[in-house]
């Protein structure tokens, strides 16, 4: 088997460190016989997703998860689409604060991922880490990177299935925010974040199990 690519992003907002790359760096070098290449990336709209292109291109993936971090969610959550608009409630970490802008002025309004997201999502929950397919990436850098990684896997990497997931606040960063701010280990993370790239690898059809919303 080939390689995977899972890329974090570096701390944004003031905060010191960002759990998505923390997570990311400390999984194994391999999981389910593909080599795991780890990059971190910036919290930038189009530059961050540029250095995964970068990346993809020196690495030749079968595979490609994006990790960033939802703050205020409790579990990890496979993101299910990707949407086709900027709208920066606090600029990135180039500065930049789109409000109401299309990512690709000629591209679709919306792309699915092509992993199997409630297989992922069922792997981490049998597991005994909480864990959810989510319905919505937001507007910021994080559905940015996971709208420009599926429209550049459609125009120009063929072959290769890619997604996203979100962790929630890291145990560290929970002491400073109030009491009842959900938050997850590290260590946690890192092992939900490696059952999820295996059952993606195992998984070419996704499983047929309930994960949708009345909400």
């Amino acid at each position: 088997m080939g390689a995977v690519l899972v890329t974090g992003f570096q701390p944004f907002g003031g905060e010191a460190m960002n759990p998505a790359w923390e997570a990311v760096r400390a999984l194994p070098g391999a999981i389910g016989g593909a080599e795991v290449v780890k990059a971190e990336v910036p919290v930038a709209f189009g530059r961050g997703f540029a250095e995964v292109e970068h990346a993809m291109r020196e690495c030749s993936p079968d595979l490609v998860l994006c990790i960033g971090q939802a703050g205020g969610r409790a579990k990890l959550t496979p993101e299910y689409v990707g949407i086709n608009c900027m709208d920066a409630r606090v600029p990135d970490n180039d500065g930049n604060q789109p409000l109401a802008q299309r990512i690709e002025e000629d591209g679709p309004d919306a792309y699915f991922s092509t992993l199997p997201v409630r297989a992922m999502a069922k792997a981490m929950n049998d597991a005994g880490i909480p864990a959810e397919v989510s319905f919505t990436a937001g507007t910021y850098v994080c559905n940015d990177m996971l709208y420009r990684l599926m429209h550049a896997i459609a125009t120009d990497h063929p072959g290769v299935r890619g997604g996203f997931m979100h962790v929630p606040y890291a145990t560290q960063q929970a002491t400073r925010l109030p009491s009842a701010t959900p938050s997850m280990s590290l260590e946690t993370m890192t092992a939900g974040i490696a059952l999820a790239v295996g059952a993606a690898l195992a998984t070419e059809r996704d499983v047929s199990v309930s994960a949708g919303t009345t909400h």
